[in-house]
């Protein structure tokens, strides 16, 4: 009697399993209920599989093809392929068609896509659990080209890009962990490319994996192998911590083994710390690497950052205001910006904490008690639930690469003290005020109104949603006038109006309410004009104080018109590169980086004539050759600066002299090495010019 009890569930269970599987809806929920009152069998996991990586119903991709093995590493494929069959429990006559089925599966994955088989790949390991399923050739073909295509990541090589990011990942999560293996000198990939590569096939038991990838296949989610991964370190780390004095072989050898620990018991509480880890995490980790996986072909921007050279998670600016704002679970930041003061109180981020990242250097005592006054303030705004308050510090920097030198350093000072949830702004100040103005330019989002950005000029460290101090009172009239404005002046003036607002975000220091802010800007009308080497423009007038001088710039300096933003139209001529630099005329060809006013820097090349300066911006798409991006006269040079902190900025201003002053008429800064010899034979060619004139 309970033998025929036993019979009617298991046919009922394997009856509502194969309706919901048959159904094709791929209802995950129901599966996962199924499953959990039975063993999965072959049979209908097969069919869950096949559903899960959209492959059911397809057709042979084998038939085209004629079937020759004949690849230049075709025994190398064929060996690989019997040492994975002679590790599963099979009949000689299974085994002969299990390795020929491997073989072909491999070597026409080859010859698809024109890709070699190298020794350390672990495609082998990766059809192991599916060789479990029995499947037909065409079956198995289609579900091994699905799992390398959706869930296997681009780069999955020694030094590849999925391993500086699990690093990041690591870091980020366990400090501490990361920090005794980066001593150690012991990277992810040298431990963890079979793990990524496989699956983790490689190393746990055939009945682990499945049950593994019954989990992972329903999530239908590639980042969260990321997890899983981060899941086995984190289980390890008291034995891992503990090797302190160990060989960095064995220890090495001690963390690949970590994955065949695992039974199939363990895997749902796997899977439920990886999603909790996965909930504290910033999404910008997927949003950033959403090409590592899928066949798309698109090439990486020029823009990603270099992962191998980042210190810490990066994290997108729309992230950061999101988060504080919507979610109350979840990842929510505690932003610190770490530039000068001048730079903070001229316009930040409202609810920003200020830490002086200059301080580290220049007065250390003081630097610990802002520190210190950090964490006090951030535990402080946890407790209220104020909108700033997060658990994830965010540093925030300029934007500029040679301004955020000292921000790195406080960067790399809290993850020396092994500090938790460190991440970094992308693109600093610079990336939110381009957001702040996209933002305004598509229709003002009204939940950003209040806080996005403050110019009050004030010292205090936190600010809450509506502009003001904490523990101060005040109204945020300040922000709301500011963002009115900057709303009326961009719908009016466009792009002109853009860069305007971004010049009047950097260096407004005054209250914005005591702000005289009429609309629109008077334009000043440069007539277009050709300058010739017999021109006077810019001889000075007797009696008149010369105005051309080499200096340090000032720090709030009002000359803010940048030619090259003005001309970029006008001035489209391509031409190539090395043709200009050996021309006759040109005396001098200074390499350097032209630094836009949003502090966007490009690639360029400086040409000094007798008479002219020209600035040509290489074209990133077409090698050797650029844009003519400016052209002016040497004797138009009113005046030479450089900053105190980064003498490699240099800043031109031209202009002429008349009786009532100097006008200036442009402002272009460039990045040049060496600059102190580049702006000392600049120098000398414009005295030449003025020279000239002056006896002419």
């Amino acid at each position: 009697m309970a033998e025929a009890v036993e019979e009617a569930l298991q046919g009922s269970w394997d009856q509502d399993l194969a309706e919901a599987l048959d159904s094709g809806g791929s209802d995950m929920e129901m599966e996962r209920s199924i499953i959990q009152d039975q063993e999965t069998s072959a049979q209908h996991r097969a069919k869950m599989w096949k559903i899960a990586l959209n492959v059911s119903g397809k057709g042979d991709s084998l038939f085209p093809w004629d079937g020759v093995l004949d690849l230049p590493e075709q025994t190398l494929i064929h060996n690989r392929s019997q040492q994975l069959i002679d590790q599963l429990e099979a009949s000689e006559e299974e085994r002969t068609e299990m390795v020929s089925d491997v073989e072909s599966v491999i070597t026409f994955y080859c010859k698809s896509r024109n890709i070699s088989f190298m020794p350390e790949l672990s495609w082998p390991h990766l059809l192991k659990p599916l060789l479990g399923l029995r499947l037909p050739r065409s079956d198995l073909y289609n579900c091994f080209y699905a799992v390398m295509n959706k869930y296997i990541p681009r780069e999955c090589a020694a030094n590849g890009r999925p391993f500086h990011l699990y690093r990041l990942l690591l870091q980020y999560h366990e400090p501490e962990l990361c920090s005794f293996l980066d001593t150690k000198k012991i990277t992810p990939d040298s431990y963890a490319i079979n793990w990524l590569g496989s699956l983790f096939s490689s190393h746990c038991p055939p009945d682990v994996t499945q049950t593994l990838w019954d989990s992972y296949l329903q999530q239908a989610d590639p980042f969260l192998i990321f997890f899983l991964m981060l899941i086995i370190l984190v289980n390890a780390k008291e034995t891992i911590l503990a090797q302190e004095g160990g060989n960095k072989e064995d220890i090495i050898k001690m963390l690949e083994a970590s994955p065949s620990l695992l039974e199939a018991e363990d895997i749902e509480d796997l899977f439920s710390l990886a999603q909790y880890y996965q909930s504290k995490t910033p999404l910008s980790l997927r949003k950033m690497h959403q090409n590592l996986f899928g066949s798309s072909l698109v090439a990486l921007k020029e823009e990603d950052t270099d992962l191998s050279q980042a210190l810490c998670l990066p994290v997108s600016v729309p992230e950061i205001l999101q988060a504080n704002q919507q979610q109350q679970d979840g990842v929510r930041f505690f932003v610190v910006d770490c530039r000068p003061a001048e730079q903070y109180n001229a316009g930040h981020l409202s609810t920003a904490f200020h830490l002086d990242s200059d301080l580290m250097l220049q007065n250390p005592s003081e630097f610990a008690l802002s520190v210190k006054s950090l964490l006090e303030t951030q535990k402080q705004s946890l407790e209220s639930g104020s909108i700033a308050s997060g658990e994830h510090l965010c540093f925030m920097g300029s934007g500029r690469e040679e301004e955020d030198m000292y921000m790195n350093m406080v960067l790399a000072h809290f993850l020396q003290k092994n500090k938790e949830y460190v991440s970094i702004a992308k693109g600093g100040f610079m990336a939110l005020q381009q957001h702040l103005v996209d933002m305004n330019i598509e229709g003002l989002d009204s939940s950003y109104v209040h806080w996005i950005v403050s110019t009050s000029g004030s010292h205090s460290s936190l600010s809450s949603a509506d502009g003001e101090s904490l523990g101060s009172s005040g109204d945020g009239k300040g922000v709301k006038s500011l963002v009115n404005k900057m709303t009326f002046a961009l719908k009016s003036k466009s792009v002109n109006v853009k860069e305007k607002m971004i010049s009047f975000i950097e260096n407004t220091s005054t209250p914005v309410d005591r702000i005289s802010f009429n609309l629109p800007w008077p334009e000043k009308v440069i007539p277009d004009r050709h300058v010739s080497s017999s021109d006077r423009v810019g001889k000075p007038y007797r009696g008149v104080k010369p105005v051309f001088s080499i200096g340090d710039e000032e720090e709030y300096d009002t000359d803010e018109i940048d030619s090259s933003s003005m001309s970029d139209d006008d001035r489209k001529e391509i031409v190539n590169i090395q043709t200009w630099i050996n021309k006759p005329d040109v005396k001098h060809h200074i390499p350097c980086n032209e630094v836009k006013e949003t502090g966007h820097m490009f690639p360029s090349h400086l040409l000094i004539t007798a008479t002219h300066m020209y600035c040509l911006r290489e074209i990133a798409s077409r090698k050797g050759f650029a844009y003519i991006q400016s052209r002016q006269a040497l004797n138009s040079v009113v005046k030479i600066t450089s900053k105190k902190k980064h003498p490699e900025l240099i800043t031109f201003k031209f202009g002429t002299n008349n009786s009532a002053g100097v006008e200036i008429s442009a402002v272009e800064r460039y990045l040049i090495p060496n600059a102190g010899d580049a702006t000392k034979v600049i120098k000398q060619q414009i005295m030449r010019v003025l020279d000239a004139l002056e006896s002419s």
